[in-house]
């Protein structure tokens, strides 16, 4: 999936993720300097290097005059994706510059780029000041016809400064209206916003020349193909950290709320939660090395440079400052000395659940084993030093398998909604535990060579009936997974059409040239390779689609590899021999009727189904109005909706929704209580899901139907000897 181009999207220390707006420290650390430092301008020729001026590229592009201007426009819709801030005047100015920014990328020549981020950075200071004005002003009468435009992708810029206050104007209305629908008080509401804006204003400020190079060389990478990314040396780490699923640290998810570090979530097993001193909300003020080392007070500094006092090597101490949740900030802090660990990230790791579904008459109950799988992660270091226990999602699988096999599991339902991929190698590995050995997918390299990545390990962790559920948010490795499992034949795919992403990438060490004892230059997440499924077929642009399809929830327009303009266009190549264990198409109708049938009864199912269709209709319109009566009404709409289902629920014996009284509160995530909001997100994950139960339902139809129908079996597994061995 794609990375974010402003700075990196994903700080994950201490276990973290959080958003740009939050990482910010002290002024005199986050002026843009007016040239680039030594390393930086050796990083751009790096990167140009290997992007432009090699054969590593998949797709090389070379850095013409059409390129240039490319890079101008991704680099401000990556500081300005809304057109909130800059004027068409300021984009004028802007274009010109393309030739420049194409030496700022050759040779290091960054002043252009740094320019215009500067200019950003001011921008949005000119902006924050204006709507902190317009607080004060009796502009919130929502008795009109106005409407907040708040998707503004495709809107022209801005043509001058009157334009951008009027832009500005409806949306500060807009923030004030949701308050107001909230049961705020009009002082309680301008406070709130005033402290927004304000936030907005001191994190943009800080955001510093690094910043700034990692955004321009970005909007660089990003015109090479959309998932070739450039990592600063701190993001490189902090995507191996992601992938490996550990840390050595404290083991404490952290937030930024106004100008301190909170504890938003103790990570169990970790330093933190096993020291029983630490309570969600708690503030971390300061920070010290060792047991004597100076304590630093980290109160205003950016998130991520907090993060890099709190974590270091496992067995060494840290020492914190802590105000406690409930106390004022003016309080004396409390210290607490910690010792480092290796902590697991646990919470992106393979998760499983049972699902029964209930016979039908005399037939006994379906026990359906559910294994969700967020991510293909893989400790690529301890793999390399033979570390026994080096995380892995084929190996976390493999085990849930062997428990489902011991309780006496009949089928498998593999999730992977939202599982934007991850490891190649996992890939094929994981798919090797429902096949017994064969090619998995077909690699091509810019070249033109095909090499086959295969499964060569005889045997399978799990030969009964098996499921994979996807959705729009499944790419990749994922789509690895499914389009390899559907064309072997060896299960059903269910959900929606994937992301459509059939292309391969690799981290490349910048310092590994120079040869850098230390990092310094990053490294780059570059395509080099296309990959096809064993059957010819790549899932470039077009994704794989399901077996049994479910409705839509986001359109291919608006999300997915065939919104990228410099996409990859699909293909085929030929295929290569493998297995074909069966053949679901004589199956499917069946499975169809009985599907429609069952969701034609489903309360759950219906209920997602109108959910969808609304959302769907909302995001088309792209504004909401600025009426109170009319948002209020629909507000008072959607409560009633949520109170009958909860009523209905209890009728129908349901499982009640945990998220059923949350209403829109109007405030933004690091505004809340964090307790709260963390509870809430707990919550969220409790939901009911009826897309899980009902792809286990039309598992259990399969294995049914096939049980019963030894015909109807004899056409789908011809080579099956035995029941519910679908992998013979």
């Amino acid at each position: 999936m794609k990375a974010s181009r402003l700075i990196s999207a994903a700080l994950i220390a201490v276990a973290l993720s959080v958003p740009l707006a939050l990482m910010a420290r002290a002024e005199g650390e986050s002026a843009i300097p007016a040239s680039p430092s030594v390393d930086q301008v050796r990083t751009a020729q790096l990167v140009h290097g290997l992007l432009s001026d090699s054969r590593y590229a998949y797709r090389p592009r070379p850095l013409d005059a059409e390129m240039e201007r490319d890079i101008v426009r991704r680099y401000l819709e990556a500081l300005d994706s809304g057109k909130m801030f800059f004027t068409a005047a300021d984009v004028a100015r802007f274009e010109p510059l393309a030739p420049e920014l194409g030496m700022a990328v050759r040779k290091g020549q960054l002043e252009p780029a740094f320019a215009i981020f500067a200019l950003y950075k001011e921008r949005v200071a000119e902006r924050v000041e204006h709507s902190r004005e317009l607080l004060k002003q009796d502009i919130f009468d929502f008795t009109g016809d106005d409407r907040w435009e708040y998707d503004r992708k495709d809107a022209p810029w801005p043509a001058d400064k009157a334009e951008l206050d009027a832009v500005w104007r409806q949306s500060v209305r807009n923030d004030w209206l949701r308050l107001q629908l909230a049961g705020r008080e009009p002082e309680q509401i301008r406070e709130t916003l005033d402290r927004r804006y304000r936030n907005l204003a001191n994190n943009v400020a800080q955001l510093n020349g690094e910043d700034a190079f990692q955004s321009f060389l970005n909007a660089y990478t990003a015109s090479i193909d959309p998932h070739t990314d450039y990592f600063n040396p701190r993001s490189t780490q902090l995507f191996n950290q992601s992938m490996s699923l550990s840390l050595e640290g404290i083991g404490a998810q952290l937030q930024r709320q106004d100008d301190v570090i909170v504890i938003r979530e103790l990570i169990a097993g970790g330093p933190a939660a096993l020291s029983g001193k630490f309570r969600v909300g708690d503030r971390i003020v300061g920070v010290g090395q060792g047991t004597d080392g100076a304590v630093e007070d980290v109160v205003g500094w950016r998130i991520d440079d907090v993060v890099e006092k709190i974590k270091g090597p496992k067995d060494t101490q840290v020492r914190l400052e802590v105000i406690p949740a409930e106390a004022g900030m003016d309080s004396e802090p409390v210290q607490i000395v910690l010792t480092r660990a290796r902590v697991r990230l646990e919470e992106q790791a393979a998760k499983s659940e049972i699902i029964e579904i209930p016979g039908n008459g005399d037939a006994a109950d379906t026990r359906v084993g559910v294994i969700k799988l967020p991510a293909f992660y893989q400790d690529f270091q301890g793999r390399r030093n033979r570390d026994g226990d080096y995380a892995s999602a084929t190996r976390d699988v493999a085990r849930l398998l062997e428990q489902f096999k011991a309780d006496g599991i009949d089928g498998v339902v593999l999730d992977l909604r939202n599982n934007g991929g991850g490891s190649l190698n996992e890939a094929v590995e994981l798919t090797g535990l429902f096949i017994d050995t064969g090619p998995v997918v077909q690699v091509r390299e810019s070249g033109g060579r095909v090499s086959v990545e295969a499964d060569r390990n005889p045997g399978v962790a799990w030969e009964g009936p098996l499921a994979v559920l996807i959705n729009r948010g499944s790419a990749s490795a994922s789509e690895i997974v499914a389009g390899a499992i559907q064309d072997y034949g060896r299960g059903l795919v269910i959900g929606e059409t994937t992301f459509g992403k059939g292309t391969v990438q690799n981290l490349v060490d910048l310092d590994r040239w120079p040869g850098n004892e230390q990092q310094r230059f990053g490294s780059v997440k570059l395509t080099v390779a296309q990959f096809f499924l064993p059957g010819g077929s790549s899932t470039q642009n077009r994704g794989v689609v399901p077996d049994v399809m479910f409705p839509v929830t986001v359109d291919a327009s608006e999300f997915g590899e065939s919104t990228n303009d410099n996409a990859l266009p699909w293909t085929r190549i030929a295929a290569v021999p493998h297995t074909r264990y069966g053949d679901f198409a004589p199956l499917l109708p069946r499975l169809n009727v009985l599907h429609e049938a069952r969701i034609a009864e489903d309360a759950e199912f219906s209920w997602w189904v109108e959910d969808v269709e609304e959302f769907r209709a909302e995001r088309a319109k792209k504004y909401v109005v600025l009426n109170e009566a009319e948002r209020r009404a629909e507000r008072e709409r959607q409560e009633q909706k949520r109170r009958d289902r909860q009523a209905q629920r209890r009728e129908l014996g349901l499982p009640l929704d945990p998220l059923a009284e949350d209403t829109d509160d109007g405030l933004f995530a690091n505004e809340r209580d964090i307790a709260v909001d963390t509870a809430r997100e707990k919550a969220a994950e409790e939901r009911p899901d009826p897309l899980l139960r009902e792809s286990a339902a039309i598992l259990a139809d399969a294995m049914h139907l096939l049980n019963t129908d030894r015909h109807l079996q004899a056409k789908v597994l011809p080579e099956s000897t035995r029941p519910n061995s679908w992998a013979h």
